[in-house]
């Protein structure tokens, strides 16, 4: 497929670039030349970028794959469903937080408590993060948030039960960036055949 690759030469695209056109992906930068003639389009760029991105697909009948956190998800979807354009956005691509946060969400059944602890690289700009969000959301109460900042970090989340007695804590550590490739490249096989709007969670495609 033809990849229009938003984001192509930050931190994110300068591993999954290669990944893409290993899978045998032709990738094109979306900056560049937009998704004009592309069978897909992936971004991870800016929260603020997004939707201005997402505007040049949906107007070229092109689906996207999002893996940046932090934009209006109810406009999105509001937009891709008006266009007819199926979108995937996942707040994390590793199958191993999957995982962690479906672990985290049997757990609260159990325990009355818990915190979540995010810790990412100083350079990613919103905070709580994607994955705490919808981490919290799947607990069901209004489960306090800690964000930590740090350079050295990529990309890590505790969920931290507490009870009577005891606590257990569920783990998820992300220690290179080419942990999202096979999620993304799951996505862009499974985007063209969803429904129009936007679906969220990797878990929806494994």
């Amino acid at each position: 497929m033809k990849v229009c690759f938003y984001g192509a030469s930050g931190k994110v695209g300068a591993v999954l670039g290669p990944a893409l056109r290993a899978a045998g992906h032709e990738v094109v930068d979306g900056r560049a030349s937009g998704p004009l003639g592309c069978d897909v389009a992936v971004d991870f760029t800016r929260s603020e970028a997004v939707l201005v991105n997402v505007a040049q697909c949906l107007a070229a009948d092109v689906p996207v794959v999002i893996g940046t956190t932090g934009f209006e998800v109810v406009e999105l979807d509001r937009r891709a469903r008006e266009a007819g354009v199926a979108c995937f956005y996942a707040p994390n691509f590793a199958r191993g937080a999957v995982l962690m946060m479906r672990f985290a969400e049997q757990a609260s059944r159990a325990f009355a408590r818990a915190e979540i602890v995010e810790l990412h690289a100083d350079t990613k700009r919103d905070a709580p993060s994607g994955t705490a969000k919808a981490t919290a959301a799947l607990l069901g109460d209004d489960v306090p948030i800690h964000s930590v900042r740090l350079p050295g970090l990529v990309a890590h989340q505790e969920v931290i039960f507490g009870g009577s007695g005891e606590t257990l804590t569920i783990r998820h550590d992300t220690t290179s960036r080419e942990v999202f490739a096979p999620g993304v490249l799951r996505a862009i096989e499974a985007v063209r055949d969803l429904p129009p709007g936007l679906t969220v969670g990797l878990e929806q495609l494994l």
